[in-house]
């Protein structure tokens, strides 16, 4: 069904002529961010009230969300978090927004003006004429939040934080025997206005961004320490006795510091205290780059951990011993995540907590991992084979699991089932069986396998081969008719052949398992809003040549007078540091014939590596220099992650 226009819909009710709509629309090329609609409204060819009344039934609005979207102020994931902070505490979306923080009254009052096709206006209480308060009742105007502020001849123009429905400008215009004109403003300018018209202190009242206590949000981190006073550092039992009557202050620092990691897009915090009177380091890992994020006076450094350890249900009372538990945030806060807890005892009776920020959602779509052509084509064939082993390898924290669900999502149909095992599970799909694991009760990686084997499975995914059951295990279902996914710590796809050879795998068998093995790492990527692209010197590119390899750049086809890199600068968007996110660097090994005989004689590593880029195979450190020639990284970037 076609949709119609604002203008069609105008003609349609016989509120203008196709004349007037021409007019406005030729007068909107010189105006272009003016609404039609409001263009008619100016050019006095049609009433705001007719406007408004049309749109309102023709659900003709643009969404509020849509319109901070467009104009940039707030992203996609502030967004999502404020609209669950509306829902769980039903309130309207602009006024979690506020809330939040994520934007101010005058943009959500700009916003408002677009969405309802209204002039914004800022008001100076000070220069009104209070003979307008006569036109509205101190009681109506402080109930429906609205202020006149000025009167040319038989209009009236009344200032609102939000619209007023049409029928009750309909019934103020037959009461005061006066045409309105409603334009937006802030509420805090309307509340200036009622204060000087009427002597109404609305300061006492629930503002939108007070309507809703969020414990995380109201306070800085600066604030929240200078609430508690400068005492003397208190003995362990008199702080942990304080901590489980969840003291305010600790609780709202605690929950400010996971907030605060969470929008940073941090993958851990590091609560790191010391002996004495030394503060307390806070630090984040962003992008894969550790940073002070702050320090807590030494006074916190018990309750800090003992309040970390009620939220995760340990042992607050030992601390001589390593512990670790998970969080479920949404208990205390408005972020629906999961953390991973660990806590170590250190010198001085201290005791250090890391909390990983676990990034539950959906899988990557499978064109952003960053592979190149050749990766994604040996990949892909990969995925389609009806049988065999997919490994992805790596250190931990370099993206393996994400993209192994990439893959997954691939092959994730109706006709297939996929069950998985992962410790734990941060990407949820619909379609899979998940399953956690849990060691402590002997529900290990290898128990989850052989158990799925009697599930009638199409695809398994192994979250871990951490030793030769499992890996054996992986073998031989990959053997008999299933497709398993399988993730390893190790340096390279090469090493990773020997590596299970040296567990004790049959050759053999691993050989004819093996479908592909993918290497990766994260480097950081350069910020899009402040890289600076330049053409490297001729000594540079010799260098960059020489570690890449004579051979293998001559095969790449790249010109070398054509090069183009780019280099960190720093802005705000990036906190300065010139990179923003993080681009996935690959070696793929394809288990090519000559390479699966190469296996079944436990051939070393390098042969294997050397047979690997005969077919067609660029290691981690050669991606990495790809990907700085597309300006999507740096060369130090590279040198970090890449060994050789």
């Amino acid at each position: 069904m076609q949709v119609k226009k604002v203008g069609e819909l105008l003609i349609e009710q016989q509120l203008i002529t196709s004349e007037q709509l021409s007019e406005a629309l030729e007068l909107q090329k010189v105006f272009p961010d003016q609404p039609v609609g409001q263009l008619l409204c100016k050019l006095g060819f049609i009433k705001e009230s007719d406007l408004s009344l049309v749109l309102d039934h023709k659900n003709k609005r643009q969404k509020l969300s849509d319109i901070l979207l467009k104009e940039n102020i707030v992203d996609q994931q502030k967004l999502v978090h404020a609209r669950e902070i509306s829902k769980d505490n039903s309130i309207p979306l602009g006024k979690a927004l506020l809330k939040l923080h994520y934007i101010d009254e005058e943009q959500l009052a700009k916003a408002l003006a677009i969405q309802y096709d209204m002039p914004f206006v800022k008001v100076e209480a000070q220069n009104l004429d209070v003979s307008v308060a006569r036109f509205i009742s101190a009681v109506y105007a402080q109930k429906h939040r609205i202020a006149p502020i000025s009167k040319i001849g038989n209009t009236l123009t009344l200032a609102v934080a939000h619209p007023l429905r049409q029928q009750e400008v309909s019934e103020l215009e037959d009461n005061i025997r006066l045409k309105i004109i409603s334009v937006i403003s802030t509420e805090t300018t309307i509340n200036n206005v009622l204060k000087r018209l009427y002597n109404i202190d609305m300061g006492g009242k629930a503002s939108a961004s007070d309507e809703v206590n969020l414990d995380i949000v109201p306070d800085s981190i600066v604030e929240l320490l200078s609430k508690s006073s400068a005492s003397d550092e208190p003995d362990i039992e008199e702080e942990t006795k304080k901590v489980t009557e969840k003291d305010s202050v600790i609780v709202k620092l605690v929950n400010k510091i996971i907030y605060d990691a969470y929008m940073s897009k941090a993958s851990d915090i590091h609560i790191e205290p010391y002996p004495g009177k030394k503060d307390v380091v806070v630090r984040t890992r962003v992008d894969g780059q550790c940073s002070v994020y702050q320090k807590i006076p030494y006074k916190y450094k018990f309750a800090i951990p003992s309040r970390i350890k009620i939220m995760a249900d340990l042992d607050i009372a030992e601390r001589r011993k390593p512990q670790d538990g998970k969080i479920d945030f949404k208990k205390f806060g408005p972020l629906d995540t999961e953390l991973r807890v660990a806590t170590m005892p250190t010198v001085g009776g201290m005791e250090d907590v890391v909390i990983r920020v676990l990034a539950s959602g959906d899988p990557l779509a499978f064109k952003d991992l960053g592979l190149t052509e050749r990766n994604l084509s040996v990949f892909h064939k990969s995925l389609e084979s009806p049988y065999g082993l997919i490994l992805v390898v790596g250190p931990t924290g370099s993206g393996k699991t994400t993209t192994l669900h990439s893959g997954l999502a691939q092959i994730n149909t109706t006709y297939r089932k996929i069950w998985t095992a992962e410790d734990p599970v941060e990407i949820t799909q619909v379609g899979l069986r998940q399953v956690q694991v849990n060691p402590r009760i002997g529900f290990t990686f290898a128990v989850a396998l052989r158990s799925f084997l009697r599930l009638d499975p199409d695809v398994i995914m192994v979250g871990e081969m951490r030793d030769e059951e499992t890996a054996s295990t992986a073998v031989e279902a990959s053997l008999t008719g299933h497709l398993v996914f399988s993730t390893l710590h190790t340096n390279s796809a090469p090493e990773t052949v020997t590596r299970l050879l040296e567990m004790g795998l049959d050759p053999y068998s691993f050989s004819d398992a093996l479908l592909c093995v993918l290497a990766q790492r994260l480097a950081r990527r350069l910020c899009k809003d402040c890289k600076e692209t330049y053409n490297p010197d001729q000594a540079e590119i010799e260098e960059i040549i020489d570690e890449f390899g004579r051979d293998s750049f001559s095969r790449t086809g790249i010109d070398s007078a054509d090069i183009v890199m780019a280099r960190a600068v720093g802005c705000d968007r990036c906190g300065h540091s010139g990179y923003r996110g993080r681009i996935g660097i690959h070696e793929v090994l394809d288990g090519t014939d000559k390479l699966k005989g190469l296996v079944k004689r436990k051939a070393d590593a390098d042969i294997i590596r050397e047979q690997a880029m005969q077919d067609g195979m660029t290691t981690l450190k050669q991606d990495g220099i790809l990907k700085v020639f597309q300006g999507l990284t740096d060369l130090l970037e590279v040198r970090r992650v890449c060994i050789k």
